[in-house]
C-alpha cells in the first residue's frame, strides 16, 4: 500500500512539472530597434518609460518612447516674398511749347523821294505845283495811317554845280520849303526836322564835256528832297 502511494505521488509531480513547462507567461525579447518588446508592444515600467536594450543609441529613439530625442523635421525653407510691383514709369513731361515770336509792331514808316525838277527848278528853293501834289499824295495822305508820328525828316540836296557854301544854303532852303508846306497842311511843326545836305551824296554823275544846259539837265536827279516818316501804324 505504501509503495503504491509513493508511486502515485511521483507520477503526479512529474505531471505537474510537465504542465508547468507547457503553460508560461509571455517571454520578453530584445528588439533590434533598441527597445524591449513583448507580444503587446514595447515593454514599459510602472511610470510609462520604455525599456531600452543594451545596444540602444539616440539614433534609435522613437516618438513613442523618446520624443525629445527624435530629430525634428527640417523647417521648410523660407519662401521669398514676391517682388514688390514695379511702379509704372512716370510719363515723360510734355515738351515745352515753342516760344512764340512776338509779333513785330506794325509801322507806318515811309520814305518819299522828290527828284529832278518836279520839285525844284535849277537854282531855286520854291516848290512846283507837281511837288505840292506829290507831297499831298505821298506824305500828307500817309500820316493818318500812323497811330502817332515819331518824326518827319526832310533832307534837301543840290547838284554839284556851284560852291559848297552856296549849295549848302540852297539845300537847307529846299528842306525848309517842304516843311513849310507840310505845316500849312496841318502837320505839327515840332514833328518835322530839316537838314541840308548840299551837294553831297550825288546820285548821278555827268561829264563836264557837255554844254551847260545839257549838264544842268543831266544833273537834275541830284536836285531833290527826301521825306522820311517814322512812327507806329494804327
Amino acid at each position: 500500500m505504501e509503495g503504491n502511494n509513493m508511486k502515485t505521488l511521483k507520477i503526479l509531480g512529474t505531471s505537474i512539472l510537465a504542465l508547468s513547462a507547457t503553460v508560461s507567461v509571455p517571454v520578453m525579447a530584445e528588439s533590434a530597434d533598441g527597445y524591449v518588446k513583448s507580444v503587446g508592444g514595447v515593454v514599459k515600467n510602472s511610470t510609462g518609460q520604455c525599456w531600452r536594450t543594451g545596444y540602444w543609441t539616440p539614433a534609435m529613439a522613437t516618438k513613442e518612447c523618446d520624443p525629445d530625442l527624435v530629430p525634428k523635421p527640417a523647417a521648410p525653407a523660407p519662401v521669398a516674398p514676391p517682388p514688390a510691383p514695379r511702379a509704372a514709369p512716370a510719363p515723360a513731361p510734355a515738351p515745352a511749347p515753342a516760344p512764340v515770336a512776338a509779333a513785330k509792331p506794325k509801322r507806318c514808316d515811309a520814305t518819299v523821294t522828290f527828284s529832278s525838277d518836279e520839285v525844284f527848278v535849277f537854282n531855286k528853293a520854291v516848290l512846283t505845283p507837281a511837288a505840292m501834289a506829290k507831297l499831298d499824295q505821298g506824305v500828307v495822305a500817309k500820316l493818318p495811317q500812323c497811330a502817332k508820328i515819331d518824326l518827319i525828316l526832310v533832307s534837301g540836296y543840290t547838284d554839284r554845280l556851284g560852291s559848297p557854301q552856296y549849295n549848302q544854303k540852297l539845300s537847307e532852303k529846299r528842306a525848309d520849303a517842304v516843311k513849310a508846306y507840310l505845316v500849312k497842311k496841318g502837320v505839327d511843326a515840332s514833328l518835322i526836322d530839316t537838314i541840308g545836305m548840299g551837294k553831297t551824296l550825288q546820285i548821278k554823275s555827268c561829264p563836264d564835256g557837255k554844254d551847260r544846259k545839257a549838264l544842268i539837265s543831266c544833273l537834275a536827279p541830284n536836285r531833290r528832297a527826301v521825306v522820311e516818316i517814322k512812327g507806329p501804324a494804327k
